[in-house]
């Protein structure tokens, strides 16, 4: 396992983080985490130099945090950071993040929690944060000593995201970063912002979402990574391209099973920094090439034509129609067009005024594609 410094922390980080949210499950039940398993995965990650465990709220419907206190037992809480998030949507007051708090320390059974995360950050919640007085809350519980490192996980635009960087002495962010969504959300300008600043870069979805590590590739593709004199998976591709910034303090995965955990250790073993060759850059840039071939519509989400006067999100509208056409991926498409997206920000709200078609650098017919995307998805629920 590798190590780098989490931004100017001086802590020191393993490459490789375990992602708890995608745990094995047990057959025939109702979403149950086979914790025997589970907690096995995490221990061999870090047996052998994963100290990062990261966990939320949320996952496994509450359920991941108290395994992840399982995990930590017989003497495992002293070799990993834990690392476990806010619940940003269930904010509405000063108390609440108190309240919350205390009860993530006691489902993870620990004193401390290493790095604490104010979860998927957006400008709505980015408005209650500043009005409850989130930095009054973060400073106070790391002065108490239930919190070592401040720090936020992101999902909005690229203005948000520095907004939030400036706003406040964070030790580290989490952003989603792979070698398709380069110029999504933060994306690398906003990995290079946070890195300049002194600030820790972990990175989510080097995956997305297990779309870049699947096996069953279309044939094209896999001509293009038969290229390469050294064999690597999808999976080890798509993980080495976000390894190969030095910006980059982090990787997150989640597993899910005992052969992820080692196929992932073993490409951590040599992942640093610049590790890349030109030649294989080339290769990652072709499988780009390939699957933008496939998008239906060419959006390089420069946010030129928000906001939209009646609050339609047209770029994260086409994030998921083009998701869906790249992957073969109804299901994703659909979720995250019609309930990812608030109701407010889907496609059906368009009222064809033509305002953003006349922003758009790319020239593209913006509303007849959000006339395909409800036809296509629907307006949800």
């Amino acid at each position: 396992m590798h190590y780098r410094e989490m931004g100017k922390t001086g802590v020191q980080v393993s490459g490789l983080g375990f992602g708890a949210m995608r745990l094995p499950l047990i057959e025939g039940t109702d979403g149950e985490i086979d914790e025997q398993e589970a907690i096995a995965m995490i221990r061999t990650s870090i047996d052998n130099g994963v100290n990062y465990l990261d966990t939320a709220y949320p996952y496994h419907g509450g359920k991941s945090e108290l395994l992840c206190a399982k995990a930590m037992k017989d003497g495992y809480r002293e070799k990993v950071h834990i690392a476990t998030k806010l619940p940003s949507w269930e904010i509405q007051t000063y108390e609440d993040m108190e309240k919350f708090l205390e009860e993530q320390l006691a489902k993870l059974e620990v004193e401390t929690i290493d790095f604490y995360l104010l979860h998927a950050m957006t400008v709505d919640r980015w408005e209650t944060y500043k009005r409850v007085d989130y930095k009054k809350f973060l400073l106070k519980a790391r002065d108490e000593g239930k919190i070592r490192y401040l720090g936020f996980s992101f999902h909005d635009g690229l203005d948000l995201f520095k907004d939030v960087i400036d706003d406040f002495a964070w030790d580290f962010c989490q952003i989603q970063l792979n070698y398709l969504d380069e110029n999504y959300q933060a994306g690398l300008e906003g990995m290079r912002y946070a890195a300049e600043r002194g600030i820790g870069v972990i990175v989510m979805e080097p995956l997305r979402g297990g779309m870049l590590s699947k096996d069953d590739i279309p044939e094209e593709l896999g001509k293009i990574w038969n290229k390469s004199d050294r064999k690597r998976t999808p999976a080890q591709w798509a993980l080495r391209y976000v390894w190969d910034y030095p910006e980059v303090n982090l990787v997150l995965s989640g597993m899910s099973t005992m052969d992820q955990v080692r196929e992932n250790l073993k490409t951590a073993e040599d992942a640093l920094p610049g590790a890349l060759s030109g030649d294989e850059k080339a290769l990652i840039d072709e499988a780009r090439d390939f699957y933008r071939s496939r998008i239906r519509v060419n959006c390089t989400n420069c946010q030129y034509c928000m906001p939209c006067p009646t609050g339609v999100n047209i770029p994260e509208l086409f994030w998921g129609y083009n998701h869906d056409a790249m992957f073969d991926d109804f299901d994703k498409g659909k979720f995250w067009t019609t309930d990812f997206v608030k109701p407010e920000a889907r496609a059906h709200n368009c009222v064809e005024c033509g305002e953003c078609e006349g922003k758009c650098p790319q020239g593209i017919s913006i509303i007849d594609h959000l006339k395909k995307i409800t036809a296509l998805y629907g307006r949800g629920e």
